[in-house]
């Protein structure tokens, strides 16, 4: 009984079945094999290299793919196919082939990137090296990733004699097609050259605290062709890259975090500076918000009706800066009402009153 299963099973895949099922056997086993010798690699790697966590996952597709692909030309190689299908199967794994190889560079990439950001997540909010080091390596991933993907592509289709040929014939009138394909698209042409020129000067950085369109917030990704900026209230402005080169915006971290702040009083003439002025240093001393670096106040513009005071205080950065302005504007006007109120601003009024002409008897 087993004996004729066998049989007909037999009889079954050498009638059309033999070659799928081997190559679904072969590919399935690779695949195993890859995903254990990559757990492997990784839990060697990790224990070799300590303090980092190097995301090796990202690349366990790709890899399970190339070792799949390498047991299935093994396995061409072996076996003595007729010479059409031969090349067929050659030429669908060479298609494959260069797809995976893409993927597999692509994904090392991201983990490089990754690497690269994990070093530098502590200080890239401080430090304006490290926030170059991080905008530096982010944007030379998406642009080697867009001349990696035109490669691939490029090489699948020059796989094809058709195409082949027709690329040569393209090539030869390539000054015409530059011209007409330049003019087509020479706006998404401009995009992404402001896209390489951003990269390379680098107005703007990963983590950059930025005022566009009169909205304050932070650079929180650079692509090829917009700018993502968190704002404070924890929505995102989605801003053209062309806009960081056509237009003026503010950059506040540019080469440094440290901001001052001013905080603006309208008094009486009464008001008496050095006392303002010793209170503001008491109350900047007791916050851990203030740097240490200056607290100042000066009377800067009069009135006929007020004095206009401004408190010039610094922080670390611009979270901070913002923080210790409220405290200050706070502080200090608790400290006017309740030790002089006398010095709150007030609108005096004096009435000219005519004496009356005695009566004549």
């Amino acid at each position: 009984m087993h004996m004729e299963t066998a049989v007909s099973l037999l009889d079954f895949l050498q009638g059309g079945y033999l070659l799928p099922a081997i190559i679904v056997v072969v590919g399935v086993a690779g695949y195993f094999a890859a995903d254990s010798l990559f757990s492997k690699a990784i839990a060697a790697i990790r224990s070799s290299i300590r303090g980092a966590s190097i995301p090796l996952e990202l690349m366990n597709g790709p890899f399970r793919l190339l070792v799949a692909l390498i047991a299935l030309a093994v396995l061409l190689h072996s076996i003595p196919f007729s010479a059409d299908l031969k090349d067929l199967l050659r030429h669908i794994l060479l298609i494959v082939s260069i797809i995976g190889i893409a993927w597999f560079v692509m994904r090392l990439f991201s983990v490089f990137e990754q690497l690269v950001l994990q070093r530098y997540a502590s200080k890239v909010r401080e430090n304006e090296s490290a926030r170059k080091i991080s905008t530096h390596v982010s944007l030379a991933r998406k642009i080697l990733n867009v001349l990696l993907v035109l490669l691939a592509v490029s090489s699948v289709l020059m796989t094809f004699d058709t195409v082949r040929q027709v690329g040569l014939s393209i090539l030869a009138s390539a000054g015409i097609a530059g011209v007409i394909l330049g003019f087509a698209a020479q706006k998404s042409l401009a995009t992404l050259i402001s896209g390489i020129q951003i990269a390379i000067t680098q107005p703007i950085s990963i983590d950059d605290v930025v005022v566009v369109e009169n909205e304050w917030g932070r650079i929180e990704e650079i692509t090829l062709t917009y700018v993502v900026v968190q704002l404070w209230d924890q929505r995102r402005l989605i801003v053209p890259i062309t806009w960081f080169i056509d237009r003026p915006f503010q950059n506040w971290s540019r080469t440094s975090a440290e901001l001052l702040g001013t905080v603006f009083f309208y008094t009486d003439y009464a008001v008496n500076p050095e006392t303002l002025r010793h209170e503001l240093e008491r109350v900047v001393a007791s916050t851990p918000l203030w740097d240490g670096r200056v607290a100042k106040l000066h009377i800067t513009n009069i009135t006929d009706k007020s004095v206009e005071i401004r408190a010039l205080v610094s922080a670390a950065n611009s979270s901070n800066v913002w923080e210790l302005r409220c405290l200050v504007r706070e502080q200090l006007i608790e400290f006017i009402k309740s030790n002089y109120p006398g010095w709150l601003p007030k609108l005096t009024m004096e009435m000219d009153q005519g004496k009356t002409a005695p009566r004549e008897a």
